[in-house]
């Protein structure tokens, strides 16, 4: 069971990335799921989230910029446009769930420079 994340980078402001999170060994259908971002020196946060149903959640900063998408076997993408330099972080995928999260896969860097 491992979740893997990909797609990071180095880019500059203004900038784009797509970010995807596959399941080995899991299946993410009953999930809600979503995209997780550690900025340096700060606790992991959500960032967006997409439920079992399809519904989608951006916290207000990324609002606009980043869509969160699923199919329902056993990837989550994550399309980031418009980047900025406070986007900048490691990502990790996960369930929505507090009380029921797969074990944290090592997450993808994503660096944007201004």
């Amino acid at each position: 069971v491992q979740l893997q994340a990909s797609g990071g980078g180095l880019v500059q402001a203004g900038g784009s990335l797509k970010l995807s999170c596959v399941g080995s060994g899991i299946i993410f259908s009953a999930n809600g799921m979503g995209w997780y971002r550690q900025a340096p020196g700060k606790q992991r946060e959500l960032v967006a989230g997409i439920t079992n149903s399809g519904r989608t959640e951006y916290v207000d900063a990324v609002k606009g910029r980043i869509t969160i998408s699923r199919d329902n076997v056993n990837t989550v993408l994550l399309q980031m446009n418009s980047l900025k330099p406070e986007d900048t972080g490691v990502y990790y995928c996960n369930t929505l769930a507090s009380n029921y999260k797969f074990t944290w896969g090592q997450g993808t860097q994503v660096t944007v420079s201004s």
